[in-house]
């Protein structure tokens, strides 16, 4: 099942956070349950944790947050897209729904937001799991490919088959066929009078890009003071020299990378991805 959870963000941002567990038995403590809050990535959604988030929940109460602009949450015209915006949001996620001190599970842009809520509230994370997210800035080149990548998409889609078969096999961006890549992308598409479409708004995406494109984030990861995993795909976007700096960096970092996984660690290769976060939160909740 899939419990919403509504949550209050900066600016009055309404948020959808979601449970994808049974709730708890009413005799049972809530607060003696270790949170864990999971932060998709830029372009995603809370549902992309679903898998995640149910193996978590035999131990911990698991919540994964639609951040603004994403999934159920609020796409408001005049709202910021800011680095400050996305890490207050999961702030007052975990403040809300009571799952402080937490672990932070974060992909790609979630994990950049865990990583500056940890440095900005250490008194709210417990741990970090930094899931294929550079520290350094992209650069203005890579903005624009992206602008030009979102201009190329046949939009709209005929069915949710032809949205995975575009982004699985015929988008210029993919180097090989990749059914859980055209997976991914059918769970951010909304059914509209005309196809398929996503449930984003490009040019909200881009402005949210801006903030890792053109400034890097390594201050803010040496801030960190709680354990830390970096987890890298093989073929991944982060490559491997920079996350092994990253885990130097870290106070207390580790490192792990996962087999024939891309960016898409999670997807790609789910019995590994748990492989290799299991053990972490065992060593940072003391079991």
């Amino acid at each position: 099942m899939a419990r919403r959870i509504d949550v209050t963000g900066a600016g009055g941002v309404r948020l959808a956070a979601w449970e994808f567990s049974d709730p708890p038995k009413p005799e049972a403590e809530p607060t003696a349950v270790p949170g864990v809050l999971l932060l998709h990535g830029l372009m995603g959604r809370a549902s992309h944790w679903a898998s995640t988030a149910r193996w978590l929940a035999e131990r911990y109460r698991a919540v994964a947050l639609d951040q603004r602009g994403h999934g159920r949450s609020e796409k408001p015209p005049e709202a910021a897209f800011t680095r400050e915006a996305y890490v207050e949001d999961a702030e007052a996620a975990l403040e809300q729904l009571g799952l402080a001190p937490a672990v932070l599970v974060g992909h790609a842009m979630g994990a950049l937001t865990a990583w500056q809520l940890a440095a900005k509230r250490p008194d709210l994370v417990r741990g970090l799991v930094v899931c294929d997210m550079r520290a350094s800035a992209l650069g203005a080149a890579s903005q624009r490919e992206w602008a030009d990548w979102f201009r190329s998409w046949p939009v709209p889609f005929a069915t949710l088959a032809d949205v995975r078969k575009w982004f699985g096999e015929d988008d210029p961006r993919v180097e090989r066929p990749s059914p859980s890549r055209g997976d991914f992308f059918a769970e951010i598409m909304r059914e509209a009078a005309d196809g398929w479409r996503p449930v984003f708004e490009q040019e909200q995406m881009l402005r949210t890009r801006e903030s890792w494109v053109y400034d890097a984030h390594w201050e803010e990861l040496a801030q960190v003071r709680c354990p830390a995993l970096v987890v890298r795909g093989l073929d991944g976007e982060l490559g491997r020299a920079e996350a092994q700096e990253m885990v130097r960096v870290l106070p207390l970092g580790e490192y792990a990378e996962v087999a024939d996984a891309g960016h898409l660690v999670h997807y790609d290769q789910p019995a590994a991805w748990r492989g290799v976060v299991e053990p972490f939160l065992d060593g940072v909740f003391g079991g």
